[in-house]
């Protein structure tokens, strides 16, 4: 609300000024001061405990000595922009922090624990390991836990990654989280809830987050140097020479012109007016970055690890292929979707809008297997369609099929059969696609030099042929969350400066670990708010945007900050010479002033 205030204020003030000339002045100086006066309290504290020249303590001479040089409306100004900065770096810390409830909430309240045949809820919180729950067809999963019971597909995309659900049955691990399919399953609790997998992938973000420092600004940096050496200068200026010659007054003078040449607006100005520009840019192209400090670091960055589903794919599986054998390829297709039209699994959303305007045949006594496939009659005739594995156990395929089938699984894709009367009609391969602007985004980032590498929970086959047809340095499949963040903190060691992009939950500790976190729109909310930064429209190129809008803002940070320096140090010169006095200083502040806003409101275009 305070720098709202404060954004309002200024514009009420020099309207009012176009109407009352005489009131202008004190007008921006009751801006400046209710925006100023809680900066210049933190910096009175942070004086108390020895840091002379925080950036506090800059920003509060800066807006004080722009009153002095009569520019009060330069000083609110000043005001204005810093409070911007610490609204945009306040906002990030509480988005990080909400990113760890949402991760808690993927585990359901209560479970259906089994005891002596009969099932209860309980608070999943009190499942103890050894426990049997049951878990019904479309809940999630309440722990992690072994399979004892039952067999069914599982969703493991907030976990693993993987796109296609996998069938779990006897003798199988599952995760919290999870979702269950078709079918019932008894599980025997294997971790408490306080250690299950969502518990441990809070724990690794929190850890990631708490660990990792913040990137000092730059003008923090500078003014420990910059300030103290203004003010020791002036001193100097004003103190020494007349010690003898005697001329107090005009030494007095020129001490006071250096102090006012030396007064920081433009520089205080020159970082927080880039970075505002540049993060409006990139957020109006949907490049959205959580402050300035994200901004500078995307610069350095040197490897690139992306996520394969949702991220470097559309995440969603699509029919590659038709194959025919004991029917025509239509027909394939025709009857492979009428026996899925009732099933909402992605594999059987795929099929379907495969079939496109086909006219569907009616099944009877149609009915899905549990973690294998879906069976029915057509026309008098029994029919199966489902994964290759369940086809083998009612009738081994015949070799052509298997040598077909085979081809299509090294190329990472899932193949599905279609059986009439127990003999192999066709099949039907289903992949992942790579989004369409993938190959060109990845060649950018290696024209670059930046390396490029995969880590995902997918299977190696799918992962190996999308990682080789996009041109990826390097491939990492079948990966846990932890083993991610483990992965990232390998390249970091090598000295590598890592963005990790995803947009999953089990990306989220590998996100808060990399030096920079970088989440795909329409991912979940909580790998968009545990990464630094979103890329809205979900193209893989924007990622080597990011990395130019960093580079071209810091280039005008150094641009602002020269020409800031730059004049300061003409007439500071001009100035012991005594070629100029107080009114040329004044002048040549405002005018970096104005030429230093001016050039990082260039910024504004880069995005168009």
């Amino acid at each position: 609300m305070q720098t709202i205030g404060v954004g309002v204020g200024i514009v009420a003030a020099y309207a009012l000024g176009r109407v009352f000339p005489g009131a202008e002045r004190w007008l921006f100086l009751a801006v400046m001061l209710v925006g100023l006066a809680p900066i210049a309290l933190r910096a009175f504290r942070l004086v108390q405990v020895g840091e002379l020249f925080s950036i506090e303590s800059l920003m509060t001479i800066a807006a004080v000595g722009a009153v002095f040089l009569n520019a009060g409306e330069e000083a609110a100004a000043v005001v204005f922009f810093f409070l911007v900065g610490e609204l945009l770096e306040g906002l990030a810390a509480r988005r990080a922090r909400s990113s760890i409830k949402a991760l808690a909430g993927l585990v359901p309240e209560t479970a259906r624990l089994v005891v002596d045949g009969a099932t209860r809820e309980v608070p999943a919180s009190s499942l103890a390991v050894g426990n049997e729950v049951q878990v019904r067809p479309g809940d999630r999963v309440p722990c992690d836990g072994v399979v004892v019971a039952g067999t069914s597909s599982i969703d493991e995309s907030v976990v693993t990654g993987e796109s296609v659900p996998v069938t779990r049955g006897e003798g199988a691990s599952v995760y919290a989280g999870t979702i269950n399919g078709d079918g019932v399953l008894t599980l025997r609790v294997t971790a408490p809830a306080a250690d299950n997998t969502i518990a441990r992938i809070i724990r690794l973000v929190s850890e990631a987050q708490e660990t990792r420092a913040p990137v000092e600004r730059f003008v923090n940096r500078f003014a420990r140097y910059y300030t103290p050496a203004v003010v020791a200068v002036a001193a100097a200026i004003a103190l020494l020479p007349p010690l003898l010659d005697g001329d107090w007054r005009g030494w007095v003078y020129k001490g006071l012109a250096i102090l006012l040449i030396g007064c920081p607006c433009a520089l205080v100005i020159s970082t927080p007016a880039a970075i505002a520009a540049s993060l409006a840019a990139g957020a109006r192209t949907g490049l959205l970055i959580k402050g300035g400090s994200v901004l500078e670091r995307l610069r350095d960055v040197t490897a690139v690890a992306f996520d394969k589903t949702g991220t470097l794919t559309e995440g969603m599986p699509r029919v590659t292929d038709v194959e025919s054998f004991g029917a025509d390829r239509d027909t394939v297709l025709r009857l492979s979707a009428s026996l899925e039209a009732s099933s909402s699994h992605p594999l059987a959303k795929a099929v379907l809008a495969a079939a496109g305007g086909a006219t569907l045949s009616l099944v009877e006594d149609g009915k899905a297997v549990p973690g294998k496939g879906v069976t029915g009659r057509v026309d008098g005739r029994i029919l199966f369609f489902g994964s290759a594995d369940a086809a083998a156990e009612r009738r081994q395929p015949p070799a052509e099929v298997l040598v077909a089938v085979e081809r299509l699984a090294a190329e990472g894709k899932t193949i599905c059969l279609l059986l009439g009367d127990d003999a192999v009609l066709g099949l039907i391969a289903l992949r992942d696609a790579p989004r369409p602007d993938a190959v060109a985004a990845v060649a950018d980032l290696r024209r670059r030099g930046i390396v490029t590498v995969m880590l995902t929970g997918d299977n190696p086959r799918a992962a190996t042929t999308v990682g080789r047809e996009l041109g990826i340095d390097d491939v990492r499949a079948g990966l846990l969350p932890a083993d991610k963040q483990a992965a990232i903190k390998a390249l970091q060691g090598k000295g590598l400066v890592v963005a990790k992009i995803g947009d999953g939950i089990n990306d989220a500790p590998a996100l808060a670990t990399a030096d920079i976190g970088i989440a795909m729109g329409g991912g979940t909310d909580v790998a968009l708010e545990a990464a630094d930064a979103a890329l809205l429209y979900g193209r893989v190129g924007d990622v080597a945007a990011l990395v130019d809008l960093s580079r071209r803002t810091m280039a005008n940070i150094r641009q602002n900050i020269t020409i800031a320096l730059g004049l300061k140090a003409v007439f500071l010169v001009t100035t012991v010479l005594g070629i100029t006095g107080l009114w040329p200083a004044i002048l040549a502040d405002t005018g970096a002033t104005v030429l230093v806003t001016a050039n990082a409101l260039r910024l504004l275009g880069a995005g168009r």
